[in-house]
């Protein structure tokens, strides 16, 4: 049995990986901003808040252009 390669390229690996890889790099410069301003908890905090919409609209973007 010969495992067959997906024709669309987007898949639930892309999309979780989109998710993850956007909310992290949220985090990560709200913890630098935050750092910078004397609190990098509240900067990751804010950075993890800020960044959970930003993933999802990120992956609906991607998944729109889709034909």
């Amino acid at each position: 049995m010969v495992a067959t390669t997906p024709t669309n390229p987007h898949s639930l690996a892309t999309a979780s990986g989109l998710l993850l890889g956007t909310l992290l790099a949220s985090m990560a410069v709200g913890a630098v901003i935050g750092w910078l301003l004397g609190g990098a908890a509240i900067g990751l905090l804010v950075g993890a808040v800020v960044g959970i919409p930003l993933a999802v609209l990120v992956v609906y973007r991607v998944y729109s252009r889709q034909s």
